[in-house]
C-alpha cells in the first residue's frame, strides 16, 4: 500500500477550546500520575525491607509486560468505540495500582499492581495519540502532538518536585498516596474533552471510502510497509544509543564528584525537560513546513554529538550543558514518533496498532541499551562505552538519511 500523498481537507469545525484545554490538562496530570512509578518504587520497597532480588523481579515484570503489551494495547484502542473510556479505565487502574503499593506492600499484591500498571500504560499512549488525531485530524496533528509533549514535560517536572518533597517531609509511602489522589484531576480533565468532537474513524486512522478497500485496510499490508519498518528500526537504534546514556553518565558523575552528584544529576534531568516544554510545539509546526526527515536527522545528529561529548568531557559541571542535546532529541522524538506513524498508517484504520509496533521497537532498544552499555563500560571503560553509543546513533542517522522516505502529508 503506497503512502497517500494528500488528504481531503477536514470539513468538520475545529475542536472547541474546552476540549483542547481538557486534553492539555489530562496529559499534564497523567504525567504526574506516571512519575510516581519511576525510581520511587525502588526507594519505597527498600524501606519496606524488600531484597534487591525481589525489587528487581517486580521491576522486570513491569518491563516485560509493558514490552509484550505494546501491539495488543494498540489493537485494543483501534477496536474501541470510545478512546476516552479506554483512557479513563486505564487511569483508574493505575490509580488503584498506586493505592495497592501504599496500603499493602507485600510481594503478591505489588507484583499484581506492577502488572496492572504496565498493562494500563500499554493502552494509554495509543489512546492519547488517538484522541489527539480524532480531535484535530491528520493535517493539524503535528502541532497538537507538540502541545502534548509540552504538557507531559511540565507534568513530569512538577510531579518529580512534588513527590520528592512529599517523600522527604512525610515518607516514601506518601508518593503512592499522592499518585492515587492525582488520578482524580486526571479523570476530571479527561471528562472535559467533548466526546462528540472526537471523530472515531480518525482516531483509528481510517478514511471514509465509497467502497471497502480490503488491501488498504489489511493489517498484513500495513506491517509490510517499508516506511513503517524503516522507522521502527531507526527508533530501535535511537533507544539503543539513548537509554543508557544518562544512567551511565550518572555513574561517572558520582565517581568524579560524589558530594554534588545528586544535584548535578537532577540538573541533567531538568534541563532536557525544560527544552522539551519550550520547543515541542515549534517542532510540530516545523514538521509540517520542513517535513519529517530534516528533524529526524537533527535528533540523531544531536544524540551522536551528545555521546561523543560524554566520552571526552571530564568536568562534571559541563556535562549538564551537554544535556541540552538530550533536550533537542527528546523534543523531536516525542513529536515525531506518533506523527510519522500517523503519516504512514492513516487510511489503514490501524493507526494504534502501528504505534504498538514502534513502541515494541522502542522497548527492545531501551532494554538492550543498558545491558550492552554496562558491559562495555565495565570491560573497556566509560569513554569507550559512550563512543559506542554515539556510533549506534550515527548508524541510525545513516539509516534515516539513506532509506527513510519523507512521509509528510498535505491537503489534496
Amino acid at each position: 500500500m503506497p503512502l497517500v500523498p494528500g488528504l481531503p481537507p477536514d470539513p468538520r469545525p475545529a475542536p472547541s477550546r474546552a476540549s483542547q484545554r481538557g486534553l492539555d490538562w489530562f496529559i499534564f496530570f497523567l504525567a504526574d500520575v506516571q512519575t510516581g512509578f519511576g525510581p520511587f518504587v525502588a526507594v519505597y520497597l527498600t524501606t519496606q525491607k524488600w531484597t534487591q532480588v525481589e525489587i528487581g523481579f517486580v521491576l522486570s515484570i513491569g518491563g516485560i509486560v509493558g514490552l509484550l503489551g505494546q501491539i495488543p494495547g494498540g489493537a485494543i484502542v483501534d477496536a474501541a468505540r470510545s478512546e476516552r473510556l479506554v483512557a479513563g479505565l486505564a487511569v483508574a487502574a493505575i490509580g488503584f495500582s498506586a493505592l495497592a503499593y501504599a496500603v499493602w506492600p507485600i510481594f503478591p499484591v505489588v507484583t499484581a499492581a506492577a502488572t496492572l500498571h504496565a498493562l494500563a500504560s500499554c493502552v494509554l499512549g495509543p489512546a492519547i495519540a488517538a484522541i489527539s488525531l480524532g480531535l484535530v485530524g491528520p493535517l493539524a496533528i503535528g502541532e497538537r502532538l507538540g502541545r502534548n509533549a509540552r504538557y507531559a514535560s511540565l507534568g513530569n517536572g512538577s510531579a518529580a518536585a512534588l513527590m520528592g518533597v512529599c517523600g522527604y517531609l512525610l515518607s516514601s509511602r506518601s508518593v503512592f498516596l499522592v499518585t492515587f489522589v492525582l488520578a482524580i484531576p486526571t479523570l476530571l480533565s479527561l471528562a472535559r474533552i467533548r466526546g462528540k468532537e472526537i471523530d472515531v474513524a480518525q482516531c483509528h486512522g481510517a478514511l471514509a471510502r465509497e467502497a471497502p478497500d480490503v488491501a488498504a485496510t489489511s493489517v498484513f499490508q500495513l506491517l509490510r510497509q517499508r516506511p513503517l519498518l524503516i522507522f521502527a528500526g531507526s527508533v530501535l537504534l535511537f533507544q539503543l544509543a539513548n537509554a543508557a546514556m544518562l544512567p551511565l553518565m550518572a555513574g561517572v558523575v558520582t565517581t568524579r564528584s560524589s558530594q554534588w552528584a545528586p544535584v548535578l544529576i537532577a540538573a541533567c534531568i531538568i534541563v532536557p525537560q525544560a527544552i522539551v516544554a519550550l520547543t515541542s510545539p515549534s517542532v510540530g509546526r516545523k514538521a509540517q513546513i520542513w517535513g519529517r526527515r530534516p528533524l529526524l536527522l537533527l535528533a540523531f545528529a544531536a544524540l551522536a554529538i551528545r555521546g561523543l561529548l560524554f566520552a571526552t568531557v571530564s568536568d562534571p559541571y559541563l556535562l549538564v550543558l551537554v544535556q541540552v542535546f538530550d533536550g533537542i532529541t527528546a523534543a523531536v522524538l516525542s513529536v515525531m514518533v506518533p506523527l510519522i506513524v500517523a503519516d504512514v498508517a492513516f487510511g489503514s484504520g490501524h493507526f494504534n496498532l502501528a504505534q504498538g509496533v514502534v513502541g515494541t521497537a522502542t522497548g527492545i532498544g531501551a532494554s538492550l541499551s543498558t545491558v550492552l552499555a554496562g558491559y562495555a563500560s565495565d570491560r573497556f571503560g566509560s569513554a569507550m562505552a559512550f563512543t559506542g553509543l554515539a556510533a549506534v546513533a550515527a548508524l541510525g542517522l545513516a539509516m534515516i538519511w539513506l532509506f527513510m522516505p519523507e512521509t509528510r502529508r498535505t491537503p489534496a
